[in-house]
């Protein structure tokens, strides 16, 4: 068993996430550890962003100057310009 205490938004916000992906927080955590246990360390980057990617974050969490496409193709036809 495991106790931990977390701040109350956190917990909604990733317990949504959770559901969404068909899965309890009990087999998130499993995940992650089994992870850890794979990797012998924790299995993502633990880094803090520059400003570019801050930004680019922030812009990107409120839905602004993304660009979207119908087709993958369209998508592939941006990317070489």
């Amino acid at each position: 068993m495991i106790r931990a205490r977390t701040e109350s938004k956190l917990k909604r916000e990733t317990e949504l996430i959770f559901k969404k992906l068909g899965m309890t927080p009990t087999e998130a955590i499993n995940i992650f550890y089994n992870q850890v246990r794979l990797r012998k360390g924790i299995p993502f980057n633990i880094e803090i962003p520059n400003k570019i990617t801050k930004d680019t974050l922030d812009k990107s969490s409120k839905r602004k100057n993304l660009k979207t496409f119908k087709t993958v193709e369209d998508l592939l036809t941006d990317l070489k310009k």
